[in-house]
């Protein structure tokens, strides 16, 4: 099903993951600088997700501009015994409006599951943030044919009941697309991303025709435009990136004048 896109804004998000001292809050600064400059109409919002270390610096940095930022993990409980967690209310009462959850370093790394993921996004909904959950497949499951059947079977164990456009954010991030340089073909993304938007829509009714689907693996300046202008897709999600806002800004400056 097609996307109405004039009605979906996009949303450019960049994750730190696990990089960033405290000098590279002067990055965020200059994104958000230029947000309220030369940047100050596009047509997208713009979100970074530091590193948990860097939480009260950036907070303080973004307060009361129009850079958003995203926590990169969050507990599914909002208090308790759990040595190394953060909890989705302490993100927001650290300033963030979301938070990345079910990225492929997560599922790897830490072995979470999809009931996990959504065990975490009914937390971030509980706690009023927009949960960005991330699906996206392997190589070997890509060679075998099975993305679409991959991405369908996470999306639908990831969702919780509480899901709805406006607290919603599915980020389509192929794994071995992830800091690899290879991204794949527009007409892929294409593919993807529409049965995405179909599968969102059986899921969740008309509010699945608004939720907003980012792109994610390997997006930079070179790459953007062709990307950004696949239909069903509302942005990205972008990684190495965005770790320096000369390429970061280049990337949202695909939503200039839109």
């Amino acid at each position: 099903m097609a996307t109405e896109r004039c009605e979906i804004r996009p949303l450019v998000a960049g994750n730190w993951k696990m990089n960033g001292m405290k000098a590279s809050l002067a990055e965020a600064a200059a994104v958000r600088d230029a947000l309220a400059g030369p940047l100050a109409s596009v047509g997208a919002d713009v979100m970074l997700a530091p590193p948990a270390s860097l939480i009260a610096g950036f907070s303080a940095a973004v307060a009361g501009s129009s850079l958003l930022f995203a926590g990169q993990d969050c507990h599914a409980k909002s208090a308790g015994a759990h040595t190394g967690d953060i909890a989705a209310e302490m993100l927001k009462d650290a300033g963030a409006s979301a938070v990345i959850l079910g990225h492929s370093e997560r599922r790897a790394d830490h072995g979470e599951t999809s009931d996990e993921v959504k065990a975490k996004a009914e937390a971030a909904h509980r706690a009023g943030l927009t949960a960005i959950v991330c699906i996206g497949e392997t190589q070997g499951e890509r060679s075998a044919g099975l993305t679409l059947s991959v991405v369908a079977r996470q999306l639908k164990a990831s969702l919780p009941k509480t899901a709805r456009a406006e607290n919603l954010v599915i980020a389509y991030e192929p794994v071995w697309a992830i800091g690899t340089g290879q991204t794949p073909t527009p007409a892929d993304v294409a593919t993807v991303h529409a049965a995405i938007r179909a599968d969102l829509v059986q899921l969740l009714g008309i509010e699945g025709q608004r939720v907003r689907i980012l792109y994610g693996g390997s997006v930079k300046p070179e790459n953007v435009a062709s990307l950004m202008s696949v239909e069903n897709v509302n942005g990205a999600l972008v990684g190495g990136a965005s770790l320096k806002a000369s390429d970061f800004l280049a990337i949202v400056r695909a939503y200039e004048g839109r």
